[in-house]
């Protein structure tokens, strides 16, 4: 079993800063001291107003007030795309002891009503111009409260006090695979995972964020907006990721959280136009929710920005490890955060700890946890000075006719490491013959050898696949390889979505 504390991260903070990194348990205790140390700083920019810490909590206390004027109850559901409404919103809901059952923004009408059922809101804050699909709530669930997120109120309510073990958030998951199921994080979760994005990097404080994830994702909730209020920083809302060039160049961040998807397109177009288009004044880029490639850090550190890769799940509150040696040990997903146990059972990662949620609702989990310990079903190593790193999931391990288990993530990781290849994924395929084969499907960088015509430019992305085949193991090595035109499928969190035998692939 490993324990971990922060003193693994001292040495990449300055001293100072490190010291107001200071643990909480409640997000109001949070909000306490964000509006005594920053209460006239930016907090928000959306759609180029920018509101003050003060201004946040004017807003967010006239909010409380009208979800205690329509007894709004425990346990409320935002459904509004990113924006200040939004932000306004949930600090309202969860500073008020509710718990805010977050909807993704895409969701349909009949996926409104039944996670209304799921959750057990007695309440809902929507975004005006979702109103339509409301109607089969407002048909079937009358007595849901419905609150208009735009809405403000005169009248001022003051944050209130709760308890470290007090439900904060219902978050979906959004795995690969499977159904999607609601994560309820505690208080003491939450601000665990927006401590957890404090340590790892020099200047974390007062700092320039953008907002392109999701809110309703964790990465985007934990990381991107409450470590940002956390640390007095202003965070610029993008309404568009179409626009996200031009707000960065309005805005000028200086931390950017982003899956690696949006990293590769920065450097692809970086390239193209011979300009850093994430601008001058970055200096760090948060990147997970996907395996980070090592070409990526390596390509950012020429511009001088430091790509750190980490590793995390909607159940832990986000942050699990983060990578300060991204340069040296690009192959990793960095040192455990502090306040947790790790344990690794037969290569699976187990937790326990601070940032762990309390379950999932409204469905049954039995292979969750065991013995108190919940299951990542990601399978991990370990190296000799504390580095994680994910080698594959459970689910997706391919036995071969010859009892061999093979992590596709771990096949993939190879191949991975040549420049040429954007992504990749390993699965089972079928022979011609009908044998069971081990098939690799590639996307290969715009920028690579961009000079050259395309036919001979896919062969030498072929024979140098090739090469790296023939170095694996026989058990690990693939039997067919294919250069696709177009990427892959992708999850709403950019991830790529997994062949299964038997489906059709696109």
């Amino acid at each position: 079993m490993i324990v971990t504390t922060k003193e693994a991260f001292r040495k990449y903070t300055d001293e100072a800063q490190f010291a107001r990194i200071v643990e909480m348990d409640t997000v109001s205790e949070m909000w306490t001291r964000c509006l005594a140390d920053y209460a006239e700083l930016p907090a928000i920019v959306d759609g180029g107003v920018s509101r003050s810490y003060a201004e946040l909590e004017r807003d967010a206390a006239g909010f409380r007030t009208l979800l205690d004027q329509a007894g709004a109850g425990e346990r409320v559901a935002i459904f509004a795309a990113n924006s200040y409404d939004f932000v306004k919103a949930y600090l309202a809901v969860v500073t008020t002891g509710r718990t805010a059952a977050i909807f993704p923004a895409h969701l349909d009408a009949g996926a409104v009503f039944g996670c209304c059922m799921m959750f057990g809101v007695s309440a809902l804050i929507y975004q005006p111009s979702f109103s339509e699909r409301l109607e089969l709530l407002r048909q079937r669930r009358p007595d849901l409260k419905l609150l208009p997120a735009d809405a403000l109120c005169e009248e001022k309510t003051p944050h209130r006090a709760c308890e470290a073990k007090t439900p904060c958030a219902i978050v979906f998951t959004g795995g690969t695979s499977g159904k999607s199921k609601g994560a309820l994080l505690s208080n003491q979760a939450v601000m665990q995972g927006t401590v957890n994005g404090c340590y790892g990097y020099p200047d974390v404080f007062e700092q320039r964020y953008l907002l392109i994830l999701p809110l309703s994702h964790v990465f985007g909730l934990i990381r991107n907006l409450m470590t940002s209020l956390y640390t007095g920083s202003t965070l610029w809302i993008c309404r568009d990721n179409k626009e996200m060039f031009r707000d960065i160049a309005m805005f000028k961040p200086t931390i950017l959280v982003m899956v690696p998807a949006l990293a590769e397109m920065a450097l692809t177009l970086s390239k193209k136009f011979k300009r850093n288009m994430l601008g001058d004044d970055l200096k760090c880029i948060i990147c997970g929710a996907a395996p980070v490639s090592p070409f990526l850090i390596a390509e950012y550190d020429k511009i001088g920005v430091k790509l750190l890769a980490g590793y995390g799940l909607t159940e832990s509150a986000n942050l699990v490890s983060g990578n300060p040696e991204s340069l040296t040990k690009p192959e990793s997903v960095g040192i455990p955060y502090p306040n947790q146990e790790l344990r690794i059972e037969n290569g699976e990662l187990w937790l326990k700890g601070k940032n762990m949620m309390e379950g999932y609702v409204g469905t049954e989990e039995p292979d969750a946890y065991s013995d108190g310990w919940f299951r990542t079903g990601d399978l991990v190593r370990m190296d000799e000075d504390g580095y994680l790193y994910i080698t594959g999931r459970i689910k997706e391990i391919i036995v071969l006719p010859n009892g061999e288990n093979v992590s596709p993530a771990e096949v993939e990781a190879h191949f991975n490491t040549l420049a040429l290849i954007q992504d990749s994924q390993v699965f089972e395929d079928r022979s011609e013959l009908g044998a069971p084969i081990l098939a690799l499907e590639v996307v290969l960088r715009p920028t690579e050898l961009a000079q050259l015509p395309e036919e001979e430019r896919r062969a030498k992305a072929v024979a140098q696949l090739e090469e790296i085949n023939r170095s694996l193991p026989g058990w690990m090595q693939v039997s067919k390889i294919t250069v696709r035109d177009s990427d892959f499928k992708r999850t709403p969190a950019m991830k790529i979505v997994r062949y299964h035998y038997g489906t059709d692939k696109n």
